[in-house]
């Protein structure tokens, strides 16, 4: 058994952004959220925008303090924002920070308490929403994420350090703008961080317990388009081709969020991550990726899907399971982030058991679709054999 339902308008391909104003905005002011990075604002994407507004004849504040790993602390000085300016809607514009974002931004405007009240995992105070969230638009300038077609958000708790999603229903997206173009910027380095962080997103999806006949669907053709065009995106920006494919195996991910469930790889991650700002979440994903699937292929687990996603990213000879570790070493080194390591991060091998034991006590439910149930000494062999 397996529901499908994402009540949101999706617009994709080149030249789309600029065809904004065509669009029935959900209200007529928006906070625009975008991160602190200011890239939006230097390539002139955010002045593109203000523009398309204008045109549709809807004013905009602009809240732009929004971390690469966004904390609670940044969802309620912008949710403050909203309600002093009277937003009566929310647009995420950027890559899934922004996006992320926007949807927690959108219910925390709306509802009392912190939103930290609203997660329903760790030390949150798992409450329902008493009112419908402000609509929320999507703008994606980046393909790595899926936010654009899901209905959660990343936070970390800006107290207990936790990184945990926060989701609801009503926080898809009535609007997402997918534009190949606004992509062509991203350097190299972070191509292949958010290229791959939509790998995973689709592996995972693909080996869960609650796999179906649509998310296998949208996870085969994904992987499809990563193996044959990330590595072209990281080596040329503006191939415009590999943009478009890498974008629509983005989304695709998304998809396979919000009809099935991951594993707990990103879990995993999530917890660097939240101890260590600085890592970016594909880079992450990266570090722990080989030995994590490793782990499942030793145990003899997921043996088909595993030679069929070895197959999806063209390894010529595909005998065994093994083999997609094989194609996996191909993909990273095709990226250049083959020889990335914990330690370039700041992690250190002594952190390792504290981050097993928490991921696995705190989040119990994140491994509920893995192949196998995981035990704390399992994530700290993963961690440990992920470490150099």
């Amino acid at each position: 058994m397996f529901s499908f339902c994402i009540p949101t308008e999706f617009v994709f391909g080149s030249g789309s952004f600029k065809k904004l104003y065509q669009y029935r905005m959900p209200g007529k002011k928006a906070l625009i959220v975008t991160t602190n990075g200011g890239s939006v604002k230097r390539l002139g994407y955010l002045n593109e925008l203000e523009k398309q507004l204008e045109k549709s004849d809807v004013s905009f504040e602009v809240f732009d303090g929004i971390e690469p790993n966004p904390i609670t602390d940044n969802i309620m000085a912008a949710a403050a924002k909203a309600k002093e300016t009277n937003c009566d809607f929310v647009i995420g514009f950027g890559g899934g920070s922004p996006m992320d974002s926007a949807k927690l931004i959108a219910l925390a405007a709306t509802n009392p308490g912190n939103i930290w009240d609203y997660c329903q995992k760790g030390t949150g105070g798992r409450k329902q929403p008493e009112n419908t969230p402000l609509p929320v638009v999507c703008i994606s300038t980046t393909a790595g994420t899926g936010s654009e077609a899901d209905n959660s958000g990343m936070v970390t708790n800006s107290v207990t350090k936790e990184k945990l999603g926060i989701g609801f229903q009503s926080l898809f997206p009535v609007l997402s703008i997918v534009d190949p173009e606004l992509m062509v910027s991203v350097p190299p380095k972070l191509t292949a961080y958010q290229g791959l962080d939509t790998f995973f997103h689709l592996a995972e999806g693909y080996l869960s317990k609650k796999a179906n006949p649509f998310n296998e669907m949208f996870s085969i053709t994904g992987i499809e388009k990563i193996g044959s065009y990330l590595g072209r995106a990281v080596k040329d920006g503006k191939d415009l081709e590999a943009r478009e494919n890498v974008a629509f195996a983005n989304t695709l991910g998304g998809f396979v969020m919000s009809t099935g469930k991951l594993l707990s790889q990103h879990s995993l991650e999530h917890i660097l991550s939240a101890y260590h700002p600085n890592l970016p979440h594909g880079a992450g994903l990266v570090l722990i990726c080989r030995a994590y699937f490793g782990f499942f292929i030793e145990r003899g687990l997921c043996s088909e899907k595993f030679v069929k996603m070895a197959k999806a990213l063209k390894l010529k000879e595909v005998n065994e399971p093994k083999d997609f570790l094989i194609a996996l070493e191909y993909l990273l080194q095709e990226c250049g982030v083959a020889e990335i390591t914990m330690s370039q991060f700041g992690i250190k091998e002594d952190e390792l058991p504290g981050f097993a034991k928490e991921v696995r006590t705190s989040l119990p439910l994140a491994f509920d679709c893995d192949p196998m149930d995981l035990t704390v000494e399992d994530c700290e062999e993963i961690y440990r054999r992920s470490f150099k």
